[in-house]
């Protein structure tokens, strides 16, 4: 079996869990013995020995350069921002007028690779690398199988669609020979809002480097703070209408009314950065809340094992990796009910994410009582290791061999 995978990123030079899905994935896949070719839209840096990779333009960057290129791969980038980076640095030649040229030119690029990889299955994740994995299809007629990690309604809201963007995603799903999704609830959107049957969609969830997330680090951060007898509260993840980081804000003001000893960690980027420390300016608590910018590697990891809890007030959530990232790394968690995570982790404080007196409740209780830390720490931690990339990767064998039984001769 060979595998044809077309993504958009991977760690360490991601922006988010996508690239930290397909990494966990395709490790397992090679576990297995499986040949994955993975193919990135462009060169950037190295990647771990396990990745073999493919590159849609594979050029040599200079350092000073790469810090602008991760930027215009960033899929959330606002179009006036790509194009003022893409000018200002001297990147025309490498980089098309918008983000969605990217993603057309990535398709064009599949079609000279696909006809040169030996694969009898194509898999593509999320929009971006869609019309890639249809070109691939349609030069190889091998099978096509769609991974969607998230969809534009979960991106929006269900406000403002981007319709481009739902206009390749709904041609993605409808092109594949199957679909994955990561939640039930990722599952539900496809249904409803792009048409897709039910029995095409296999529901795949998502995990967690358990070694990964255990091995040894620095000392913690924040260490002082805690000794000073301050509890302190994480939220992690893009500053986006999606991510639920003004709810966060606002649980938070009710929270320090009760108590003032209480810091709240904000990491992450984007469009709603300026908009979120503006209201924690008005709210009157930007003197407890600490911005770290995006964060990976050790450096998250010491925001999860020095945080009392973790908060994930989502609007929409496909899964929510960084919930077991943080249970692994044994902070108790609080989430959205909204989130496919809240189907497979069941040890958490939930609410939903517009009701901010239940959020700042809990997130009081949480931080006042250690027994019901402990339990949700314990117990939460269980349930994270019923799930592992190696079970994601077994179902996609499974699914891979169904279709290849199914597959029409060419």
């Amino acid at each position: 079996m060979k595998i044809l995978m077309f993504g958009w990123e991977l760690p360490p030079f991601n922006s988010g869990g996508l690239g930290v899905a397909c990494h966990g994935l395709t490790k397992a896949l090679a576990k297995e013995n499986i040949c994955v070719r993975f193919v990135l839209p462009k060169r950037i840096g190295n990647y771990d020995n396990f990745l073999n990779i493919l590159f849609g333009d594979d050029f040599t960057s200079s350092p000073s350069a790469t810090k602008w290129i991760l930027a215009l791969l960033n899929p959330y980038i606002p179009p006036l921002e790509y194009e003022a980076i893409r000018l200002e640095h001297g990147l025309e030649k490498l980089f098309g007028p918008t983000l969605f040229d990217e993603v057309g030119n990535y398709a064009i690029k599949a079609h000279t690779i696909a006809k040169a990889e030996p694969h009898n299955i194509i898999h593509a994740h999320d929009w971006l690398s869609f019309l890639a994995g249809i070109e691939a299809k349609r030069v190889s007629g091998n099978p096509l199988v769609v991974h969607v990690h998230a969809t534009e309604f979960d991106r929006t809201g269900g406000s403002c669609v981007n319709q481009t963007v739902y206009e390749i995603e709904r041609k993605g799903v409808q092109a594949a020979d199957a679909v994955i999704a990561v939640s039930k609830l990722t599952k539900d959107t496809l249904t409803q809002h792009y048409g897709v049957a039910p029995d095409k969609i296999s529901v795949i969830y998502n995990s967690v480097d358990h070694e990964e997330h255990e091995a040894p680090i620095k000392d913690l951060a924040l260490a002082k703070a805690k000794l000073n007898g301050y509890g302190i509260v994480l939220f992690a993840g893009r500053l986006t209408l999606q991510k639920g980081p003004d709810y966060f804000l606002r649980a938070a003001q009710k929270v320090l009314e009760h108590n003032e000893k209480v810091l709240f960690l904000i990491a992450g980027n984007g469009d709603m950065e300026v908009q979120i420390l503006e209201t924690a300016i008005r709210l009157g608590i930007i003197d407890k809340i600490f911005f770290t910018g995006f964060l990976r590697g050790d450096e998250l990891k010491q925001l999860y094992r020095a945080a009392d809890v973790f908060v994930m007030p989502s609007v929409s959530e496909p899964f929510g990796i960084t919930v077991l990232e943080s249970l692994v790394n044994g902070t108790p968690v609080l989430i959205s009910k909204r989130s496919g995570v809240s189907e497979v982790i069941h040890h958490a404080l939930k609410v939903d994410f517009w009701d901010i007196d239940d959020t700042a409740d809990k997130i009081i209780a949480a931080l006042k009582h250690p027994p019901l830390r402990q339990c949700l720490r314990e117990y939460g931690k269980q349930e994270v290791y019923q799930y592992s990339w190696y079970d994601a990767a077994k179902h996609c064998l499974q699914l891979y061999s169904k279709l290849l039984k199914t597959a029409p001769a060419y």
